[in-house]
């Protein structure tokens, strides 16, 4: 298959290492890859060349990858969008489904795992399992606080506020890892 044959893939993630493994491993599953490592650099490649797919990070210096969302969808309403994260909440997986991801997955995630969620049609899984564990109460203050994060345009101040908590306390709980289910 010729290189203008491949469908283009844009990979976009501020981990110069996750990118360039990331990038082989799909280029080996048929993909013509181009990578950029934060928002404004992707948009130069996809105002260039629209990329049919694309596999954004969330978490990045400057905007986040929700803004990226939105700008690939508005250059190119077709663009598949797989969000991945290392910061997962239910808060921003909605908005990332809001905007116009596919798919969201939290890292690791494998590179089958990507190729898998670009090709999903959007559709949901009614046959997916339901948990039958409750969430943490650390999970369960993790997830409420990205939902008012979210709620507040993630807006710091403001959602300490709406909290009722100190701003840095607030920033220190967000610095944290989420807690596991």
């Amino acid at each position: 298959m010729s290189e203008l044959d491949k469908p283009g893939l844009l990979l976009v993630d501020d981990d110069e290492t996750f990118l360039s493994v990331l990038s082989r491993a799909m280029e080996k599953r048929g993909f013509s890859v181009q990578c950029a490592n934060c928002v404004e650099n992707a948009l130069l490649l996809a105002a260039e060349n629209s990329p049919e797919y694309a596999v954004i990070d969330l978490k990045m210096p400057g905007d986040s990858g929700l803004v990226l969302i939105k700008k690939l969808k508005e250059i190119d309403e077709a663009t598949r969008i797989v969000v991945l994260t290392g910061y997962a909440s239910i808060a921003t997986a909605v908005e990332a489904v809001k905007l116009g991801a596919t798919h969201y997955l939290a890292k690791p995630a494998k590179a089958d795992e990507i190729a898998a969620a670009l090709q999903r049609d959007g559709e949901g899984n009614a046959s997916a399992s339901v948990s039958t564990n409750p969430m943490s109460v650390d999970r369960l203050e993790w997830e409420h606080i990205q939902s008012v994060l979210a709620e507040h345009g993630g807006n710091i101040s403001a959602t300490a506020r709406s909290l009722n908590m100190h701003r840095r306390t607030l920033q220190r709980k967000l610095a944290k890892k989420p807690a596991r289910n």
